[in-house]
């Protein structure tokens, strides 16, 4: 038995990209695409996949298929409102766009509590980053004084990235304590980077670049870097279809794939 999946965004990087991993996948069955940028068109045309299905424009869509799943990959300007109608009409959601506020969040949260539609939440769908921010937790116990580089493609519209900050917040969790950060330099604001749960976030943003972060520890004597890198969106999508398939057996809402594995 399949489970039905639609996408939102299904004509962006990451959303046409997991288009082609839910129909490669023999127990998932992708039956609905939305996205506005391209309505009417086919899949074929928007990914490749030999299909005819045509991509929606409003959501309305996912439940005329009959979804059970929604992937939604958009970004910061739709993602909240996107989550509440999925949860609001009882589709199970994962979520790999980042950006959502606190108070949408917080009614997300409330939603997937009282609703029979779970919600997923992952800053990263990549095994290798979800490992890496396990190593920093467990890392931060003995090496307080951290700091996040990560890098990701010139358009990416938010920054730091939702994996940096999921970083950050797993080492506050973990370390003991929180050292003074150097000063920078008044005439350069901006310099020493941005700050997040007491940890230092520097955003690089290239052309050519995927995913890519490194949490640098340092200590008397020595320095310690966690690395990972997405050389292709393929990394996030075992990630992806993973949540698709364990989505319907958690309750409410689970923040960071993690809680999957």
């Amino acid at each position: 038995m399949t489970t039905k999946v639609g996408v939102i965004g299904a004509a962006g990087r990451m959303g046409s990209e997991v288009c082609r991993a839910v129909d490669g996948a023999d127990d998932l069955d992708l039956v609905a695409a939305v996205d506005p940028s391209c309505t009417g068109a086919s899949l074929r045309e928007v990914t490749g996949i030999d299909s005819e299905l045509e991509v929606a424009g409003e959501l309305d869509a996912l439940v005329e298929a009959g979804v059970e799943v929604a992937v939604e990959f958009t970004g910061p300007a739709s993602v909240g409102a996107n989550i509440r109608w999925l949860l609001e009409h009882d589709i199970h959601a994962v979520v790999g766009a980042t950006g959502i506020d606190d108070d949408d969040l917080a009614v997300c949260k409330e939603l997937a509590a009282s609703r029979p539609a779970n919600l997923v939440i992952a800053p990263n769908f990549a095994i290798g980053a979800v490992l890496l921010m396990e190593f920093a937790a467990e890392a931060a116990k003995h090496l307080p004084h951290v700091e996040i580089i990560e890098r990701h493609h010139d358009a990416k519209v938010d920054a730091p990235s939702g994996t940096a900050l999921r970083t950050a917040e797993l080492i506050a969790d973990a370390r003991r304590e929180v050292p003074d950060a150097p000063a920078g330099d008044d005439r350069h604001p901006g310099a020493r980077g941005a700050t997040h749960a007491d940890v230092r976030v520097h955003s690089v943003r290239l052309p050519g670049v995927v995913a890519d972060q490194d949490v640098i520890f340092g200590g008397v004597g020595q320095t310690l870097t966690i690395s990972h890198r997405s050389l292709d969106r393929s990394s996030f999508m075992p990630g992806v279809l993973l949540a698709c398939r364990k989505v319907g057996g958690i309750h409410g809402c689970v923040i960071g794939l993690e809680h999957l594995l």
